[in-house]
């Protein structure tokens, strides 16, 4: 939903704007102070800022400053009972879209505000055509460890490298691979994304490569494989690691050699395939268990990418809070402001095993529960606050004998799985790729 932010210190004259901005399908935000522009242009992402141009203390001219530095992004309209040629071409030049003088009529500033966005369209898709949408899902940190991501980010998407993402689940893993894509000289190509723990193995070559019509049973068609799909382009292989031995030869294959064969198929088709995986196991561990092909993993790992924890990037921690909560705004029509230092002192001790993706759930969650302007404790999960911090005994992270520890987590915690990971440090679903790594069996609860 478009977002407008309105700045008038004419109360009666805002709450009649706001009503039909509304009626129209905006979601607007009104203040009277224009103190409190900056604070929450810094809180959410606003599409359009309409302003007066002369308030106490601050001018109108003065807030297209502001407004420009902190989101250049956003259109800025002045609206004016002074009117002139001298104003309209002052407000303009420091980066308004255009002014309306007051009074105006209703049709005349949604036109404006139709024709502002359709401008920030136009102006976007020509900046930057590359960018996929669900980037917009993430926010670039300021900590020392997310502008080093950054810098990375930026070496090597220029070249043709393979990369290997590695980290936690939910730390932004495909947001780093659809980055690179969208600033390499791919862009204008396809970026496809394989979930390679999803896949079925008696359906992975058919996934990969692609079938002819009446290959095996259910075969009613023909089908265009990842590889193909991704041809000229990127394909982006999540958790690789969970990919079958026999698989990882066949991809080994199709690397060395830029060709596929579709299932059935006697055809071979070249592919150019610029490859980046990413996986949350320990892949030179699983070469030494005999699960991963050591020629397999050099060939993806030409360039490593480490995707931080979110606890270790505590000056991030309310930045990326501040960034969910403003999207949870817009999703669910609401207008929370932020959180009450007690929830921040939460958010900057909790270990955060599910990284960004939990974190973004208990935001927009505590969103949607809120009644006032702050989210509370009453709103946030408990156990983000009641769990006893553990000893270092139970953190897995630069153990050297995991498996060990694993075994010895889940007695502790009497082989419940969800209790052992939280216990560890870590979400579900990597405890659960673990087990499976170090072929750990756990024995049914009683």
């Amino acid at each position: 939903m478009t977002t407008i932010l309105i700045v008038d210190d004419d109360v009666t004259f805002c709450l009649m704007l706001k009503k039909l901005l509304e009626k129209h399908q905006y979601q607007v935000t009104t203040v009277f102070s224009p103190k409190e522009v900056k604070r929450l242009i810094k809180l959410q992402f606003y599409d359009v800022v309409l302003t007066d141009l002369r308030m106490p203390d601050v001018s109108g001219m003065d807030l297209i400053r502001l407004v420009k530095h902190e989101s250049p992004k956003t259109q800025t309209i002045m609206m004016t009972g002074y009117a002139d040629i001298s104003t309209a071409i002052q407000s303009i030049k420091q980066g308004a879209f255009n002014y309306i003088p007051k009074p105006f009529q209703p049709e005349e500033v949604l036109n404006m505000i139709r024709d502002a966005l359709d401008a920030a369209n136009q102006k976007s898709e020509v900046e930057n055509p590359r960018i996929n949408s669900r980037q917009n899902d993430f926010l670039d940190g300021s900590s020392k460890l997310s502008l080093h991501l950054k810098e990375y980010i930026g070496l090597v998407a220029p070249t043709q490298l393979s990369v290997l993402i590695t980290g936690e689940s939910g730390t932004g893993k495909e947001y780093i691979a659809r980055s690179i894509h969208a600033l390499s000289t791919r862009s204008h190509k396809p970026f496809v994304a394989v979930d390679c723990g999803a896949i079925p193995n008696e359906l992975v070559a058919s996934e990969f490569f692609g079938h002819v019509k009446g290959s095996f049973t259910g075969a009613i068609g023909d089908k265009t494989g990842h590889f193909e799909a991704a041809n000229g382009g990127t394909l982006f292989l999540d958790e690789v690691g969970n990919l079958s031995y026999s698989t990882q030869i066949q991809l080994l294959r199709t690397l060395q050699e830029h060709l596929i064969k579709p299932v059935g198929s006697s055809r071979e088709v070249p592919v150019d395939v610029r490859i980046i995986a990413a996986t949350n196991e320990n892949l030179q561990l699983a070469q030494e268990q005999g699960n991963f092909r050591e020629d397999l993993f050099h060939r993806l790992n030409e360039f490593e990418i480490k995707a931080p924890p979110l606890r270790e990037r505590q000056d991030d921690i309310m930045l990326f809070a501040q960034h969910f909560l403003g999207q949870a705004n817009a999703s669910l029509k609401k207008l929370v402001l932020g959180f009450k230092p007690e929830v921040e002192a939460v958010f900057k001790d909790y270990a955060w095993p599910g990284n960004l993706r939990e974190m973004k759930n208990v935001v927009k969650r505590a969103t949607l529960l809120t009644s006032g302007k702050l989210i509370s404790l009453s709103e946030i999960p408990p156990e983000l606050y009641n769990l006893q911090k553990k000893d270092d005994q139970f953190r897995l992270f630069n153990e050297t004998n995991e498996s060990e520890l694993i075994l010895k987590v889940l007695e502790t915690a009497g082989y419940n799985k969800s209790r052992a990971a939280r216990l560890l440090k870590i979400d579900r679903k990597t405890l659960y790729n673990k087990l499976k790594l170090y072929q750990i069996e756990v024995p049914e609860k009683k």
